[in-house]
């Protein structure tokens, strides 16, 4: 799949190419895509469209920040990132 980004005004982002979303909240939106874990950081942040199937994801807000990392996806049958830790 192939994973692209579109930020418009710094106020919406969508994004393709999404395996998971791992976490959200106001100020931060943990994704997993196919090249790596993405990290999303702003203010007043929502997931106003998902589409895991398509692998589809648009947030609005405040965007601040956009960071990858190479870390491994998160294992659900592990328990998460606790699982990880303790196994």
């Amino acid at each position: 799949m192939e994973h692209r980004l579109n930020l418009l005004n710094r106020s919406s982002l969508i994004l393709t190419g999404i395996v998971d979303v791992i976490r959200f909240d106001l100020n931060e939106v943990l994704l997993e895509t196919d090249n790596g874990m993405l990290t999303v950081k702003g203010a007043d942040l929502h997931v106003s469209r998902l589409s895991l199937e398509k692998g589809e994801v648009d947030i609005g807000g405040t965007i601040d920040a956009l960071s990858y990392s190479d870390a491994p996806s998160f294992d659900k049958k592990a328990g998460g990132l606790f699982g990880r830790i303790f196994a």
